[in-house]
């Protein structure tokens, strides 16, 4: 996809995306996938003077996003623009009962696909969510998930967007060790899950082999 100089990159999302990132600083990366994604395209293009936000904020689904994208991404005047949601929108259905169907959260999926694509020539990045199954509950929780994941797959798809494909990679690692490993909750990546989904980010968006 390439990497242009003066280059602003965008990584939007819930928590898995914020890793702590201080709300306060807007320059801070947390200390997640974000920042190691920038981290590693500092070094492989130091001369592209490439400039790295994260606006992951703990908790957040869909609608949050919605909401916030005006003044959290497009004001930022993105050049790339990474979005990775959902799996807040599985967990509020089972542990608080707010449901976001699968067509809703499609639905407002696109509406921040379409704004951005109104508003730059922003090239899109899709993180798909993943579940791995520790505690046990989190098994039940495909049901719900599934359909989300396939919804930015075929977004992805529909709008030319990059994805990183998390949920079969988080599987296949799941078979070198053991689910918790990657994620003690099945959700929140370990150091080691972090690292996984920046190395499929930079892949995905063309930056290594």
């Amino acid at each position: 996809m390439g990497f242009k100089d003066n280059d602003v990159i965008v990584f939007i999302g819930d928590s898995i995306t914020d890793c702590g990132r201080n709300y306060s600083d807007a320059a801070s990366l947390g200390c997640g996938y974000a920042l190691m994604a920038a981290a590693r395209l500092g070094l492989l293009y130091p001369e592209k003077k490439l400039t790295v936000f994260n606006r992951g904020i703990n908790g957040n689904r869909i609608t949050d996003l919605q909401h916030r994208w005006d003044s959290d991404c497009l004001e930022l005047k993105p050049d790339w623009v990474s979005i990775y949601i959902g799996i807040n929108d599985t967990w509020r259905w089972y542990d608080s009962g707010f449901e976001t169907t699968s067509e809703e959260f499609e639905s407002a999926y696109r509406d921040l696909i379409e704004r951005t694509l109104a508003a730059t020539d922003a090239k899109l990045v899709l993180i798909e969510p993943f579940v791995l199954p520790v505690p046990e509950d989190r098994k039940g929780w495909r049901t719900d998930l599934d359909p989300k994941i396939h919804a930015v797959r075929s977004l992805a798809r529909e709008y030319g967007a990059a994805l990183v494909p998390l949920d079969g990679l988080f599987a296949a690692a799941a078979v070198q060790a053991e689910p918790a490993y990657w994620a003690g909750d099945g959700v929140h990546p370990s150091p080691a899950g972090h690292a996984l989904i920046a190395e499929a980010w930079l892949k995905a968006a063309g930056a290594i082999c």
